[in-house]
């Protein structure tokens, strides 16, 4: 990993993004954090840089971390920055997001969706109520389903050899045990021979509600992380909907990576 771009609007949103990913890039010294800003009108250039200036000093002051700042004139927020990650070969974009249930808007149009959409690479998004932790358990969501042909294995690796965490891999199923089955054991070895080398955990339950068992996993295990895989909707459904009858505490907490299958 050697590139991370945060885009910037100074809202409170996107600047909780830009110091967690500051906090998150402590001691990865080949990785440059760039704060991207893109503005409408060409009067808007200079109050913008300054303020861009005003947050590297202010999070170089508080973590040792390399910082540049890209400044642009693009009147589509989404055609920008998927440009900027391209030419600079970003490995991650970090977002931020708002609302206790936003992570539902990664899946439903918002500008994070667009993001991921273009395929330009992994996007992490930092929803408001994240607090900093290492990033020492994160989970990998599967429907256990093709997996050699949907798991895009080679950035997901990238991640975890940047940040060395434990690996869970989980699939909730409503209908029957599907660690007993012969298909599901295959996928589960697939996954297993494509991420030989880090350990992955695997855990299979039996919840109709696949938020509530999500839930229930992280609470327990203390998962810092998500990783989702942003394939057909089906099961992305699942996992990010806002459930009519509950908010889930992930929602408002946790990170999640998504990388496009």
């Amino acid at each position: 990993m050697t590139t991370v771009i945060v885009p910037v609007d100074f809202s409170s949103t996107s600047l909780h993004a830009a110091e967690y990913a500051a906090q998150l890039l402590v001691g990865h010294y080949g990785v440059t954090l760039i704060l991207y800003h893109s503005y409408a009108k060409p009067a808007d250039e200079a109050e913008a840089l300054e303020e861009l200036e005003a947050l590297k000093a202010s999070l170089q002051q508080d973590h040792i971390v390399k910082i540049e700042i890209l400044n642009h004139l693009e009147p589509d927020f989404v055609d920008g920055l998927e440009r900027a990650a391209r030419h600079r070969n970003a490995d991650l974009v970090i977002m931020g997001i708002t609302g206790k249930s936003a992570i539902a808007q990664v899946f439903f149009g918002s500008n994070t969706l667009k993001m991921a959409a273009t395929k330009a690479c992994p996007v992490l998004i930092v929803p408001e109520g994240a607090v900093y932790s290492p990033l020492n358990d994160v989970l990998l969501t599967s429907d256990f389903k093709n997996t050699l042909n949907t798991t895009p294995s080679v950035p997901i690796k990238n991640f975890l050899s940047a940040f060395k965490p434990t690996l869970h891999v989980i699939n909730v199923d409503k209908d029957h045990y599907i660690s007993l089955t012969e298909s599901y054991e295959k996928e589960k070895q697939d996954l297993k021979k494509m991420f030989e080398g880090y350990n992955p955990e695997f855990y299979f339950m039996r919840l109709y509600e696949v938020e509530e068992a999500l839930n229930m996993f992280i609470e327990d295990k203390k998962i810092d992380l998500i990783i989702a895989i942003q394939k057909n909707h089906s099961f992305m459904e699942k996992l990010f909907q806002r459930s009519h009858t509950k908010s889930l505490s992930y929602h408002s907490k946790i990170p999640i990576l998504v990388i496009h299958e």
